[in-house]
């Protein structure tokens, strides 16, 4: 029944009555407003059991359901015209066993407030993204990574978690109990269910000591920065430069090496505890791409892009080119899967909103990362098909196993994910 833009459904379980407000009329962008959709109802459930509920509703009327936590993702990865839930009500720490050094959370817990309550017990996560802003469930479901070849992406440390299927059925998954549903929902792309709960495993807190300077491939000259140049100077004139060369688009490479300069002009050290060294400022909007490569291909696929732009000048490339790399695992879809990679990140940014036309840089960048066996982060936006997947990752057959098994009717697939698997 619809009522001021609201849909109510009411249901009794057990002894007690369980009430579902799916809220009309929402439109969702993610943090970059580079993708976005209206879905028809959107949810923020509290409980399992109206989760459930929506997963009914869904089923009665043929739609399809995407579940969000922060929306940080740069893709329409979490896009649906249909029913969308947002995890933000389900945040809960549940548990801290600090003699296994381990935290079981609610799936819609942002990283941002688990690192503080981790703190407060003496523990860490072993590594985190760039941002905290990002909802437990969503970090593992696309892969998200850091840098530290002693490390992996951050669904390597997770032990346990509890899934939703779309029966209503709850799995509880490790590598001792449905353990093959667990190597897949550990980077679960959104598609097998929801995540109620994630166990991760963490370390005594722990400091860090940052050291910044810039290099080129050459030689590693010195560099600093300070709030006056990081923010007053380099956050508002360089977006306000960026937009001045849309108009004049060759003015971007003398951008570039301005702004290299003028932020990297001393050596700068650092040392706080582990998560504020780990995240850091993403300045403003922007569109992403970023490869996983074999780590062993890091030079030439640098020398490579580093070459294509130099020699085509009237290709537009922002700054900066973020190399990290991450240790291999075994998780079914992982860009490290059964190898060591060098993660390869460009940027085109998106001064005061504005598009600036990227088309060329992102499909030399895209050809060079195919030329050396790249995989792309299942966040960002590429342009990979199912033909591609299945030359990328010996285990995508898999996957498509599990996915079929628990979601036939595929209620948890969108438009993103039909590219996938389709």
């Amino acid at each position: 029944m619809g009522c001021g833009g609201r849909h109510l459904l009411s249901s009794a379980l057990a002894l007690f009555m369980v009430q579902v407000h799916g809220q009309g009329g929402v439109k969702f962008q993610n943090w970059a407003k580079t993708y976005g959709c209206s879905p028809e109802l959107y949810f923020q459930p509290t409980s399992v059991e109206e989760i459930r509920e929506i997963l009914d509703m869904a089923r009665q009327r043929n739609k399809r359901v995407k579940v969000v936590g922060g929306g940080h993702s740069p893709s329409d990865i979490a896009c649906t015209d249909d029913f969308m839930i947002q995890m933000g009500k389900m945040n809960r720490v549940l548990k801290v066993d600090k003699e296994k050094q381990q935290v079981t959370v609610e799936g819609g817990i942002f990283l941002s407030d688990l690192n503080v309550e981790l703190s407060k017990h003496g523990l860490a996560l072993a590594n985190l993204g760039a941002v905290s802003e990002v909802a437990a469930a969503g970090v593992i479901g696309t892969g998200t990574h850091n840098t530290g070849i002693k490390h992996g992406i951050l669904p390597t440390q997770v032990v346990a978690l509890t899934l939703l299927t779309a029966s209503g059925e709850i799995l509880e998954c490790s590598e001792s109990i449905n353990a093959d549903i667990f190597q897949a929902a550990r980077l679960h792309l959104g598609c097998l269910g929801v995540v109620l709960t994630v166990t991760f495993q963490c370390m005594p807190q722990f400091n860090l000591h940052e050291v910044t300077f810039p290099s080129t491939l050459t030689e590693p000259p010195l560099s600093s920065a300070s709030w006056l140049w990081d923010y007053a100077v380099g956050y508002y004139l360089l977006e306000f430069l960026l937009w001045i060369s849309t108009f004049v688009p060759s003015l971007v490479s003398w951008i570039n090496r301005f702004f290299f300069w003028l932020l990297f002009s001393s050596r700068v050290e650092n040392i706080a505890i582990s998560y504020k060294i780990f995240n850091y400022e993403c300045r403003f909007k922007q569109h992403v791409q970023d490869w996983a490569i074999p780590i062993e291909k890091t030079k030439e696929a640098l020398l490579e892009l580093k070459a294509a732009l130099e020699n085509n000048p009237k290709m537009v490339a922002h700054y900066p080119v973020e190399v990290r790399f991450a240790r291999g695992d075994d998780i079914w879809l992982s860009p490290c899967f059964q190898r060591d990679s060098c993660y390869m990140n460009i940027i085109m940014y998106r001064p005061y909103g504005k598009n600036v036309p990227r088309l060329n840089y992102w499909l030399t960048y895209e050809g060079i990362m195919k030329k050396y066996g790249g995989r792309p982060h299942w966040a960002k936006a590429h342009s990979c098909t199912r033909k591609d997947f299945e030359k990328m990752y010996p285990a995508f057959s898999k996957f498509c196993s599990v996915r079929e098994k628990l979601d036939p009717t595929g209620i948890f697939l969108n438009a993103y994910l039909e590219k996938v698997f389709y």
